[in-house]
């Protein structure tokens, strides 16, 4: 085959994954739920003592917020003679440790470890000191709907259901209000059609809960621990993973464009590491579960890479003075140029819609391209790497 030839087919190639990964296939799932998916109901209740309940929450160095989340979890609507409050605080060198204290007498246990190690270690040694049937998994920055640890564990009456996912509402943090953007909106428009077809993936570290039996122990090393540990236990067990809308839980969303890129990193780093865990899932074999892990996931990471092909293949043939390369190029700068108008003139192109997006879409690719390199170099470890607070902006 020419090499023009294999340079246009290059491109095309990985425009038309990136198109599917981005446009097509959330099409495809929101057909497919509609036409096999089934709705999920929680079982009839019945009339008997709920299952004891373990609030874990994982902090480290959280004096600002941690007193606010413990009072959450307090007012909380579930019998509190079946409720366990735990907050294990990983190697926390600030008044954390302290204020948890403070709420001894209110039944709420500190499990404190000396030094860092990152959460996954924390929840690898805690999970089995719990006395709960059901692990409820929080954040200290979290607060939970006072019904939401109801309607979670309503689920597991179903000898099926092995984990439920609550929903996640980003407030701003200046104003409290809801910051849930397109993008948003549209991860959680996937994770509902997948949900209607037993094909959710993972989970929300603000808040899930699965039962205590089904947690196994992940590498202490894992960075996207909620990632891994619902959909690890269900290769294990083969139990379904639940999306419960009502179940809600707010946390502000990242002050900055910096917060937000090292987080979309970390994650880009930990997708990569963990699927040295999870590769049985993409086999075909498994059904719609597959079928979003390549497309939701796999090739999303991959974009970065798909990327640079369609920027690199294009540039070589404007530079054979190819006829279709030039505007290919020109198409890619410009498209570039917009995304970074929304940084150098925010207060002009920053509220445009579709240059939000753009700016979006390429902060997000970067990102995965900064979390695939940290991850081949073993650079992203599993340890803290907290966001600051807008309570402790405030007070700086």
């Amino acid at each position: 085959m020419h090499t023009t030839s294999i340079l246009i087919l290059a491109f095309w190639l990985c425009t038309a994954l990136m198109m599917y990964a981005y446009a097509v296939y959330p099409l495809l799932i929101g057909t497919a739920a509609r036409i096999f998916g089934r709705p999920e109901t929680p079982p009839l209740a019945e009339e008997e003592t709920p299952p004891r309940l373990s609030i874990l929450i994982a902090a480290h160095n959280e004096q600002a917020v941690i007193e606010d989340r413990i009072r959450n979890a307090l007012a909380l609507d579930y019998p509190t003679d079946r409720l366990e409050i735990v907050v294990a605080s990983d190697g926390s060198t600030d008044q954390t440790e302290h204020l948890v204290g403070l709420f001894a007498d209110r039944g709420v246990r500190l499990i404190a470890f000396p030094s860092c190690r990152g959460k996954s270690a924390v929840l690898n040694d805690c999970v089995p000191r719990l006395s709960g049937e059901i692990v409820l998994f929080s954040d200290a920055n979290t607060e939970m709907d006072p019904a939401a640890a109801r309607r979670l564990v309503r689920w597991f009456g179903d000898p099926e259901v092995g984990a439920v996912v609550g929903r996640l509402i980003l407030v701003d943090p200046a104003t409290g209000r809801n910051a849930d953007g397109l993008y948003w909106k549209y991860e959680t428009y996937l994770k509902t059609q997948e949900a209607a077809l037993g094909a959710l993936l993972g989970a929300n570290g603000a808040i899930y809960a699965m039962r205590k039996e089904d947690f196994s122990p992940i590498p202490n090393e894992t960075i996207v621990d909620d990632f891994v540990i619902p959909l690890l236990a269900q290769i294990r067990t083969g139990y379904r993973l639940v999306y419960d809308r009502e179940a809600t839980a707010t946390e502000e969303a990242a002050p900055c464009v910096a917060s937000e890129f090292r987080r979309r990193a970390r994650i880009g780093a930990g997708g990569f590491q963990s699927l040295s865990l999870l590769y049985p899932l993409l086999d075909p074999r498994r059904g719609w579960v597959a079928l979003a892990l390549w497309s939701h996931k796999l090739l999303r990471w991959c974009g970065p890479f798909f990327l640079l092909a369609m920027l690199v293949s294009s540039s070589i043939l404007a530079a054979r003075q190819d006829a279709t390369g030039v505007p290919l190029v020109a198409f890619q700068f410009a498209f570039y140029a917009v995304a970074a108008s929304a940084d150098l003139w925010p207060g002009i192109w920053g509220r445009n819609r579709v240059v939000r997006l753009a700016n979006m879409f390429t902060l997000m690719n970067a990102a995965l391209f900064v979390g695939f390199c940290r991850w081949v170099r073993g650079s992203q470890s599993g340890a803290w790497k907290r966001t600051t607070r807008s309570v402790e902006m405030e007070t700086a």
